[in-house]
């Protein structure tokens, strides 16, 4: 049996909004109800987590103009996800829900003191997806000439999720009294006096920590520094080697990472980023694929691409000839560099304009099929891998929902592959429960 999460790629921001079954989404996104019906339809279906997605800029590297973002909605409009988190809790009673949350620019004692908040809004279903951003752009929105060097974000990382920690761990257990006129014991809420080489605070948090102490930790580390970084302090990983060889020895370099940090492996949950491909019958889901596929020679989305590459890399892609091999790029990529070298792999030889047309920056392994095609596939890919899980990558509305949902999933369940319940109330203890 394998967990099951849902990424929403968009965050709290247009979901799908130009697809055949997007329906109202171009002005729905912004309101409540539609990340309501998805929370509470993920949990119908018995989901680990859904995770949202975030950003705090609008992409420009691409031809120097922020057009093709905002033209199809890429990058951005996003709003806070937090803001999502908080009211998707209110809607649902056990599905884990986890807001991406930026390390390099969040103060550390308002990251506690949110997350201390979210977790207990939601009565213990609280997560962060820890990133380090990745852009100029993000970084002179918060007063800084440009990013932070790729390692040095990690560092940085590192020490705040350190502090993070022990501002969340200031209020003793049993420091809330709320009896015999004292609400609670000054003795059980201590200072931090934490002063670090990059962040400093007094403490203690203003706030007792939520049910869970520590709300789950997300974290999707690609490079070196990102695995490092996972294996030390993440509860549950975001993934997207492509194939099951590199799958599995993703899965291995974790656990080693882990055990040198002094935890078991079976401690952070490994899910991998899949986009399943679903029909009644499986020419039909075939026949989906191919359309798809089909679609990425059409000028639009080979231009969203390219904007993809500009901002994972930094790097204006404009400036390349589409027909002439997929450039070199060793060495001068500061942004995400564990997606630029999947892109890199994947070229193999062959130009920019064919690696553009059929690459997918979401997927470790295709799954195509009706639904229990797919079920079986997954169930070998994870035999085969020694994972943890998989993490729903579909774009989203309401009929792609449907079909994970109420086809995928039951299709998983008969086989026994996926929870048929919930058996804890709390995220932490759901997601580490097999």
């Amino acid at each position: 049996m394998f967990h099951l999460g849902w990424f929403v790629g968009s965050g709290f921001g247009p979901q799908a909004w130009n697809d055949m079954w997007s329906g109202t989404l171009s002005s729905e996104w912004t309101r409540g109800s539609f990340y309501t019906d998805l929370a509470r339809s993920l949990e119908r279906a018995f989901f680990d987590y859904l995770i949202l997605e975030d950003g705090l800029m609008i992409t420009d590297t691409y031809k120097g103009t922020m057009e093709v973002d905002l033209a199809h909605a890429w990058e951005s409009p996003r709003l806070d996800p937090m803001a999502a988190v908080a009211v998707m809790s209110q809607a649902t009673s056990r599905i884990g829900l986890v807001a991406t949350l930026s390390t390099s620019f969040y103060p550390p004692f308002m990251a506690a003191r949110m997350l201390a908040s979210l977790d207990h809004l939601s009565e213990g279903r609280a997560g962060a997806n820890l990133v380090t951003s990745s852009s100029h752009r993000s970084a002179q929105n918060f007063g800084f000439a440009e990013h932070f060097e790729h390692d040095l974000r990690y560092e940085m990382a590192d020490e705040w999720m350190e502090l993070v920690d022990r501002l969340l761990s200031s209020w003793e257990p049993g420091a809330v009294i709320a009896s015999g006129g004292v609400f609670a014991d000054h003795r059980k809420v201590h200072t931090v006096d934490f002063d670090g080489r990059l962040h400093r605070s007094r403490g203690p948090l203003n706030a007792p920590a939520g049910p869970q102490g520590r709300p789950v930790i997300c974290q999707a580390g690609g490079s070196p520094a990102g695995r490092e970084l996972a294996a030390k302090h993440a509860d549950t990983i975001i993934a997207v080697p492509h194939g099951v060889d590199a799958m599995r020895a993703y899965r291995d370099d974790i656990s080693e990472r882990m055990l040198r940090h002094g935890r078991k492996p079976a401690d952070c949950k490994v899910l991998f980023l899949v986009n399943p491909v679903l029909g009644e019958t499986d020419a039909e889901a075939r026949e989906t694929l191919a359309r798809r596929r089909a679609r990425q020679h059409d000028p639009d989305v080979m231009d969203t691409i390219l904007g993809q590459m500009s901002y994972f890399s930094g790097i204006d892609f404009a400036q390349f000839d589409l027909d002439a091999p997929f450039p070199d790029l060793t060495g001068q990529v500061n942004g995400h560099q564990s997606s630029m070298a999947r892109f890199a792999a994947a070229a193999g030889g062959r130009t920019l304009r064919e690696t553009v047309m059929d690459h997918d920056t979401v997927e470790s392994v295709e799954l195509v099929g009706s639904p229990d095609t797919v079920a079986v596939q997954m169930g070998e890919v994870m035999d085969a891998v020694g994972g943890d899980g998989f993490l729903i990558a579909t774009p989203v509305h309401r009929r792609s929902v449907s079909e994970i949902v109420d086809g995928l999933a039951p299709a998983l369940r008969r086989r026994g592959l996926m929870r048929g319940s919930y058996p804890h109330r709390l995220f932490r203890d759901n997601l580490l429960d097999f």
